[in-house]
């Protein structure tokens, strides 16, 4: 289903910048006995439901002349979310001194899950400041461990 997203992505990207708005990102999945394809924009000052539609019609039109998904599939146009992945360099870029959750595909330190304040990032390593009952502590997790990493609301 990778090969679909990233034609989805070349095909949808020109069409979402030409509106103004950023591609967050393009999930194509199976649920059940349905397919979905769901497209995440955003803007500054964020989305809303008329952009949402405006982009969705855009976007079916040229899905539907370019025809890159064999199957039949619901379309899903939105904003990504409070807790917006982080997919691109950009996203990191703009997560930094911001609370973010980490799903690791193995323990570092024990736990599996983290949520901190994202202090530093490279190609390889993130540094999150991560509150631990009463402490903070610094943890640094190797980007190949990461299976999951968003933005998160903490209250």
């Amino acid at each position: 289903m990778s090969k679909i997203t990233e034609r989805v992505e070349e095909i949808v990207a020109p069409i979402v910048e030409s509106l103004g708005f950023e591609l967050v990102d393009v999930e194509y999945v199976k649920e059940g006995p349905d397919y979905y394809l769901r497209i995440a924009i955003d803007k500054p000052g964020g989305i809303d439901i008329a952009d949402c539609a405006l982009a969705s019609e855009h976007i079916s039109e040229v899905m539907d002349k370019e025809d890159p998904i064999t199957e039949a599939y619901f379309m899903d146009v939105s904003s990504p979310g409070a807790e917006r992945p982080l997919k691109k360099e950009k996203d990191y870029e703009n997560a930094v001194g911001n609370n973010i959750y980490v799903k690791l595909y193995e323990p570092i330190a024990g736990d599996k899950e983290w949520i901190g304040i994202l202090e530093q990032y490279n190609e390889e390593f993130i540094t999150i400041n991560a509150k631990i009952k009463t402490r903070t502590k610094t943890i640094e997790i190797d980007r190949k461990k990461i299976a999951k990493i968003r933005r998160a609301v903490v209250l």
